[in-house]
């Protein structure tokens, strides 16, 4: 037989074949018996191969918050691309990655002033489960080496992430996770925070948990708390008024280095360039991503404090500091992608933008009270959680009904967490577009009433 013959057949675009990709987060088999497929994206819409414009109630992924293909994105990403391809990160570099973390590092709070770059959420969060044991190895602490979590948190989808993360289904297929791992409760409860606008008046004691996690393995073993500010993988839990500042205080107290996971919420989610800003807490680290190129290319990174950073600057001058990185850290599309994106930001004001909205998007939430089985609504920046009750016949088919005829039925994307929806449309929604998002939602949950 010729080589020729022997080879694969070559790969169509034909819509139909659909065998070949499988998914991530995806119910594979259902997709492809009724597909959800866009080809083309503008601002505040995706549209279908055929055409039909899909309203994006989900900001792609809690990421596009420029909204889709904006112009000067666009045109930074193809002037990179003709100019220079790649760029090695190690012992080399572009100047543009310097220039794109000095603006971030000047966007953050306090001395969070070094950025640390990878390509994804979940690289951030490994990364900066490795900043922080070096940081204390470097310091003669090695003991320090357990990390604290949050149920139903989510930091990504690597073995860190996952280990300190809490949601349940993202971790059980796949074995033991890090060992040194313990989770503070999440911050939900539904008797006293229901229908919430902002941040819950309830539950800032819950922070105190973090005490007896201490008193348990010993003030002098944890090394870092991960926590996000708002957890919006599992449905937008907003931290509890007072809840980020006790975590702040005990941590101080014993040390602990305190790591905000923005992903979600870095880059105006929540009408600021950071949750920490919003909330008046500086942490020890921040890790970011998706906003930060609008979605257009990946690419993620940590913020760390002065302190952090000069700690491992010791020894011969030689010598590589941290052990750690990725062949497409500081990639040139995604720094071009970064700058353009932070000028975006910038030149609408998308985040000042993002707080004078807000109580709009409150108000249109809390339209959806009343309809059937709404068990409860939760938004805070601009972002919603709505929890609707399950069929009987299963858990998490209305949610994922609800989705799939936003979709077809309605031309709207939005996201569908088991029996909840949430919703975090790109910045430069219109309130006629909010009006628009909640009155297709509306009839989506009728319809699967």
């Amino acid at each position: 037989m010729s080589t020729q013959s022997a080879r694969k057949p070559a790969a169509t675009a034909v819509p139909n074949d659909l065998e070949a990709f499988w998914m991530p987060f995806t119910a594979n088999r259902a997709f492809k018996k009724r597909p959800r497929m866009v080809s083309r994206a503008k601002d505040m819409h995706y549209f279908t191969p055929e055409g039909k414009a899909v309203l994006d109630g989900a900001a792609g992924l809690w990421c596009t918050n420029a909204g889709h293909n904006r112009e000067p994105i666009v045109a930074a990403i193809q002037a990179q691309a003709a100019e220079m391809d790649f760029a090695p990160p190690f012992q080399y570099a572009n100047p543009k990655s310097f220039e794109l973390a000095s603006r971030i590092a000047a966007m953050a709070p306090g001395d969070l002033d070094h950025v640390f770059f990878c390509n994804s959420g979940s690289e951030a969060v490994d990364t900066a489960m490795k900043i922080a044991l070096a940081y204390w190895n470097v310091r003669g602490q090695g003991q320090r080496a357990r990390f604290i979590g949050r149920e139903r948190g989510y930091h990504g989808v690597g073995f860190g992430g996952m280990s300190v993360g809490g949601i349940g289904n993202n971790r059980k297929a796949f074995g033991t996770m890090l060992a040194g791992v313990d989770h503070l409760p999440h911050t939900y409860n539904r008797e006293h925070q229901a229908f919430s606008k902002g941040e819950p008046e309830w539950g800032a004691h819950l922070a105190d948990e973090l005490e007896r996690l201490v008193a348990l393995n010993g003030d002098n073993t944890i090394a870092a708390v991960f926590v996000e500010p708002m957890a919006g993988s599992t449905a937008v839990l907003p931290a509890p008024k007072g809840y980020l500042q006790r975590l702040r205080a005990i941590c101080d107290k014993y040390g602990i280095l305190l790591v905000f996971d923005e992903v979600i919420t870095g880059f105006g989610r929540l009408g600021h360039a950071f949750a920490a800003e919003r909330y008046g807490v500086v942490p020890d680290m921040i890790t970011f991503a998706k906003g930060v190129t609008s979605g257009s290319v990946p690419m993620g990174g940590v913020l760390v404090r002065k302190g952090i950073h000069e700690a491992f600057m010791h020894g011969p001058e030689h010598a590589i500091e941290f052990f750690h990185g990725y062949t497409y850290s500081a990639h040139p599309l995604a720094v071009a992608a970064g700058l353009a994106a932070l000028d975006l930001y910038r030149d609408e004001g998308l985040f000042e933008r993002a707080r004078k909205i807000e109580p709009t998007w409150y108000d249109a939430c809390m339209s959806l009270k009343g309809l059937p089985n709404v068990l409860d609504i939760r938004c805070v920046g601009i972002t919603v959680g709505i929890d609707l009750a399950s069929k009987p016949d299963g858990v998490g088919k209305r949610g994922f009904e609800a989705m799939d005829r936003g979709f077809h039925e309605e031309g709207l994307m939005l996201r569908a967490v088991g029996d909840s929806l949430a919703m975090s449309p790109p910045l430069i929604v219109s309130e006629s577009q909010i009006g628009e998002i909640f009155e297709k939602v509306a009839r989506a949950i009728k319809a699967v009433a």
